[in-house]
């Protein structure tokens, strides 16, 4: 979910101008710092009322990305609805302000210039280009942030918040189940066919490290968003003689990769990111491939795991939305809104709703749990919030299209290699 950082960084630059010279601008730190006590004795501040908490969504729903975005706005919606039902936050109904930037940097800049003076958080944010455009006024005007992007450049900063492992630590796992599983040994070689940009940047690190811990050759593909036929990829692993493939890309990268490759006798284990796959993929020519040939690394499990929470809200939702498709964008959503619900919660507790409460409330949570995958550590900045990874498998009969095959691990060398990176 990345596009050229050169491009990123112009497409900023001439954004921000555009706005300063408009005289609007984003949202000023003096927006974030002014507070008034509510009638019940809560600190308030932007976004925040004595009826009403509203948080923002800046999310795509014209773009590349529109499926994704389209189930995590609809999952945070029935969130939103729900804890609305049982009288809502602080005493407060919860609205969601939502914003479509179309996966368009320019746009989002816009959008959040927008919507940042009237909400208190944003639980959802797309795509690492946007997140990385904005995270210098985030930061300013101290709004809690859970981007659904897993990129370790978003780390450090406290009000943005990476929710469970980044893309390097799963593509650790992701060496690790190679080698334990598929019979990968010293002096193999794999591939690494990956986006250009902070995702596939992230990734390829992770895997480079593992394999050479592991004693693997890794020949690494950079790729670009706009690129869909990866037959020329394909060509070039086969003449590697690779044993096993992983990719850090978008759905449509994947199934070519996997369609290609199964249709050229290129017939090895290929793991992708958690962005690399969609269910919808189970539905074209390459589904019988990606069933036999892929597994997924994630930080959260398949909606069609046994776990209680998951359960509940996968029937929730195909009840409040019938016919509609439940994928990890569902979860994704539904799980960064229980955890946001609960960081205000215990900001209300503590007597305030201003911003930087709520950010200090989220940052004291060192085991938050929605009942929904791993609990993760909020606590450390610089550190990605889970260390455990997902292993997971296509199968169309499946809700979701996806099942688990192994469950939420810490890989061997994580720890070692978080510490290299001090």
């Amino acid at each position: 979910m990345n596009h050229p950082k050169h491009r990123t960084r112009t497409v900023l630059a001439a954004a921000l101008t555009a706005l300063l010279l408009a005289g609007t601008g984003c949202s000023s730190k003096a927006d974030g710092d002014s507070a008034a006590d509510g009638a019940d004795g809560v600190k308030a501040g932007p976004g925040v009322t004595d009826k009403t908490i509203k948080l923002g969504a800046l999310t795509d729903l014209t773009g590349p990305y529109a499926t994704l975005g389209k189930s995590i706005v609809q999952a945070q919606q029935m969130w939103a609805d729900e804890t609305n039902a049982k009288g809502g936050i602080c005493g407060r109904k919860v609205e969601i302000v939502v914003k479509d930037h179309g996966y368009d940097v320019q746009k989002a800049v816009t959008a959040y210039a927008d919507i940042a003076p009237d909400v208190v958080a944003l639980p959802q944010v797309i795509g690492s280009p946007v997140v990385a455009a904005l995270l210098d006024d985030i930061e300013r005007d101290e709004v809690l942030t859970f981007p659904q992007a897993w990129a370790a450049s978003l780390l450090g900063k406290d009000s943005v918040q990476v929710l469970g492992t980044t893309y390097d630590v799963d593509m650790i796992a992701a060496v690790d189940f190679l080698t334990r599983t598929k019979g990968l040994k010293k002096g193999d070689t794999i591939g690494h066919v990956y986006f250009e940009g902070d995702y596939g940047a992230n990734a390829l690190e992770g895997s480079q490290w593992a394999a050479k811990k592991a004693g693997l050759k890794v020949v690494d593909q950079k790729i670009k968003a706009t690129d869909t036929d990866l037959s020329a990829q394909v060509s070039a692993l086969r003449k590697a003689d690779v044993k096993a493939i992983l990719i850090s890309a978008g759905p449509a990268q994947t199934a070519s990769l996997v369609g290609v490759a199964a249709s050229r006798g290129l017939k090895v284990p290929v793991v992708s990111n958690a962005p690399g796959y969609a269910p919808q993929l189970m539905k074209t020519p390459a589904a019988a491939a990606l069933e036999a040939m892929l597994h997924v690394v994630s930080a959260a499990p398949a909606v069609s795991a046994d776990i209680p929470g998951v359960k509940k809200m996968v029937a929730s939702y195909q009840k409040k939305f019938p016919g509609q498709l439940v994928d990890s964008g569902v979860l994704s959503g539904y799980n960064a809104a229980q955890l946001m619900g609960a960081d205000l919660k215990k900001a209300c507790e503590a007597g305030s709703l201003a911003r930087a409460d709520v950010v200090a409330a989220h940052r004291s949570q060192k085991n938050a749990d929605a009942g929904l995958g791993s609990a993760q550590d909020f606590s450390d900045v610089s550190q990605p919030a889970s260390r455990s990874t997902y292993v997971l498998k296509p199968d169309a009969k499946a809700v979701g299209a996806m099942v688990n095959v192994e469950e939420a691990h810490e890989a061997p060398g994580v720890e070692e290699y978080l510490a290299s990176k001090g």
